[in-house]
């Protein structure tokens, strides 16, 4: 398949990573959270996966999807995490029109559906 358009683009908003990703009372993060965090992530490293993730932005795109809002782009493959391990992860990134790059929407353990 195709790589990410403009993936040199890419960015990662800090609340993002901090308020959902690795936040352990959020709702829908907290599941999120125990995995990243199994594998050396800590929010008060956010930078760390931040990075991990625009690295992990040049992979293969796995699915596209045109929503009202932008496109999106579901990438897969080896997540470099602080620990040494490459979990499988799969990150969804969203271009909007007239936005600046992709911007990273989620992530979550590799080979399962949004």
């Amino acid at each position: 398949m195709d790589r990410l358009p403009d993936a040199e683009l890419a960015y990662v908003e800090e609340q993002k990573v901090t308020g959902y990703l690795l936040a352990f009372g959020h709702p829908d993060g907290h599941g999120k959270a125990v995995y990243f965090s199994g594998f050396g992530f800590r929010s008060e490293e956010w930078r760390r996966l931040a990075d991990a993730l625009l690295e992990h932005a040049a992979g293969e795109i796995v699915e596209r999807e045109e929503t009202p809002f932008g496109v999106q782009y579901a990438v897969e493959g080896p997540l470099r995490a602080p620990d040494g391990r490459r979990p499988s992860v799969r990150s969804v990134w969203e271009e909007r029109p007239g936005g600046r790059g992709p911007r990273l929407v989620t992530a979550y353990p590799g080979s399962r559906r949004r």
